[in-house]
């Protein structure tokens, strides 16, 4: 994969994700895309990765030939104000005001891990994931919907909070195309079975 900006030479609304993003705990894999109708696309890191703090070390990773929609939001630990005080108001937080230790700050949020999206997963517009989330290859995630659950590979969920809508295909084809995975074949091998993966008949690709 290029290093170019833009899939479209017209279009400054889609770009490749991969080739916009700088922090190293964002990790994206070729030729996923995110359009952006509303804000500039390559703000991806400042506009959909919130509360993506250095000091949690926690990932964003993304695989390949993801599709991501306008304002989807991904929501991270920091997010999450502690249950497991007698209060959730984030004292470690704030210190200075408190005479607390500036190392326990971590202790003002519940830390529920990374977020991973597999590899050709469509999420929608404005879809919102939690941390700690990881949805599986091929998963649809419905517009506006929040994800505080993992999601099974090719499955479609939407919702508040996302619920399993169906599979989409029957459980033999999914398994095929988790074997085969076809998202990490060459360039020169995708481009000859192109036809192939769009089909919508596992038969033909394989």
């Amino acid at each position: 994969m290029t290093g170019k900006i833009y899939p479209r030479s017209k279009d400054k609304d889609t770009v490749y994700l991969k080739n916009i993003i700088s922090n190293p705990n964002i990790i994206v894999g070729d030729y996923t895309i995110y359009n952006d109708f509303v804000r500039e696309p390559k703000d991806f890191e400042k506009n959909n990765v919130l509360y993506h703090y250095p000091i949690n070390e926690d990932k964003l990773i993304i695989g390949k030939f993801c599709s991501i929609a306008c304002g989807a939001k991904f929501i991270f630990n920091s997010a999450n104000h502690t249950l497991s005080s007698l209060s959730t108001y984030p004292f470690p937080i704030f210190f200075e005001e408190w005479g607390l230790d500036v190392k326990n700050i971590t202790k003002a949020w519940d830390n529920k891990g990374d977020i991973v999206i597999g590899n050709d997963v469509w999420i929608g517009y404005e879809a919102v994931i939690m941390a700690g989330v990881t949805v599986g290859d091929g998963a649809v995630i419905g517009t506006r919907a929040v994800v505080a659950k993992d999601v099974p590979p090719y499955t479609i969920v939407g919702g508040v909070p996302a619920k399993p809508i169906r599979k989409r295909f029957a459980q033999v084809t999914i398994d095929t195309l988790l074997k085969i995975k076809w998202w990490a074949w060459s360039e020169e091998q995708i481009a000859q079975h192109i036809t192939e993966i769009q089909s919508g008949s596992i038969e033909h690709l394989i």
